[in-house]
C-alpha cells in the first residue's frame, strides 16, 4: 500500500514538473548557442539607436522567441552576400528571411511566415504608373545600394530590358534624386520610405505594390534535432506580438 501510495505521488509530481516546464525539457547546456544572422541594412526602418546602429524589430522579437525557448543565442549584423554565405557554411545558423532559393539547401524553413514587407515603386505623378516588372523596361530606375531586390533585381540588371538604373547610397538620397527628377521610378521597401516621406514629404508622389515578401524563421541543417526544434520555435512566435512599422 505505502508503495502504491509513493508511486502514485511521484507519478503525480513528474507530470506536474512537465506542465510547468514543458520548454526546458529538450534545450540544456549541450544545446548549441543561437547566432540570429540578419542583414546590416533594414527593410523595416531607417531610425537608428544611440550608438547609430539601425533598430530591428525583429531583434526583440528574437529575444522573446529565444527566452521562451530557453535557448542561449547572440545576434551580429553581415552584409547581405556575407550572410548568406554564413547560414550555407553554418557560421550563423539562425535567421529570420524570405524564403530564398539559394538557402533551400543548407537551412528549413517555417511552415508559415511570421511577418511581411512590400516592395513598391515610388514616381511623380507626371510619369506612367507601374503595375509589374514589364513596364519597367525602357524606363530610368532608381535602387538603394546594399539591396539586391530578388527576382526584380535581376529583372533589372538584365541589359536585355534596357533598364538605366541610378545607384542612390541611401533611402534619403534615393526619395532627393525621385524628387529632382533624376529618374522616373524609385524602388524602396514599405518601412523604411514611409519614414522618409513623413520626415521629407515630396509633393505628387505616388506609390504602388510590386510584391508582398513573406518572411520566415530560418534555421540551419546542421543544427542538433533541427525540425523539433524549428516545431517548437514556430508554435512559440505564433504567440509573440511583433512590432514591424507600417504605412
Amino acid at each position: 500500500m505505502t508503495s502504491r501510495v509513493y508511486n502514485n505521488t511521484l507519478y503525480g509530481m513528474t507530470l506536474i514538473s512537465l506542465l510547468i516546464f514543458p520548454a526546458i525539457s529538450w534545450a540544456d547546456d549541450s544545446t548549441p548557442e543561437i547566432e540570429y544572422a540578419y542583414p546590416n541594412q533594414s527593410v523595416w526602418t531607417i531610425r537608428t539607436d544611440d550608438k547609430g546602429i539601425l533598430k530591428n524589430p525583429l531583434l526583440d522579437f528574437a529575444a522573446t522567441l529565444f527566452s521562451q525557448a530557453n535557448m542561449k543565442w547572440h545576434s551580429a549584423p553581415y552584409p547581405a552576400k556575407r550572410l548568406f554565405s554564413n547560414l550555407k557554411n553554418g557560421i550563423s545558423n539562425f535567421a529570420i528571411l524570405v524564403r530564398a532559393n539559394s538557402l533551400k539547401e543548407c537551412c528549413i524553413f517555417s511552415q508559415a511566415p511570421v511577418t511581411r514587407t512590400e516592395l513598391r515603386v515610388y514616381r511623380l505623378n507626371n510619369a506612367a504608373p507601374i503595375q509589374s516588372m514589364d513596364d519597367l523596361k525602357g524606363k530610368r530606375v532608381i535602387t538603394i545600394l546594399g539591396y539586391s531586390y530578388g527576382t526584380l533585381g535581376r529583372f533589372i540588371r538584365n541589359k536585355e530590358n534596357k533598364i538605366e538604373r541610378f545607384n542612390a547610397p541611401n533611402h534619403q538620397s534615393a526619395f532627393a534624386m525621385l524628387a529632382h527628377k533624376r529618374a522616373e521610378y524609385l524602388l524602396d521597401y514599405t518601412g523604411p520610405s514611409a519614414e522618409v516621406l513623413a520626415d521629407n514629404p515630396i509633393e505628387g508622389v505616388q506609390d504602388h505594390i510590386l510584391s508582398q515578401l513573406d518572411v520566415y524563421l530560418v534555421l540551419n541543417k546542421n543544427y542538433p534535432d533541427v525540425q523539433r526544434v524549428m516545431d517548437r520555435l514556430e508554435t512559440i512566435a505564433r504567440d509573440i506580438p511583433l512590432d514591424i512599422p507600417r504605412r
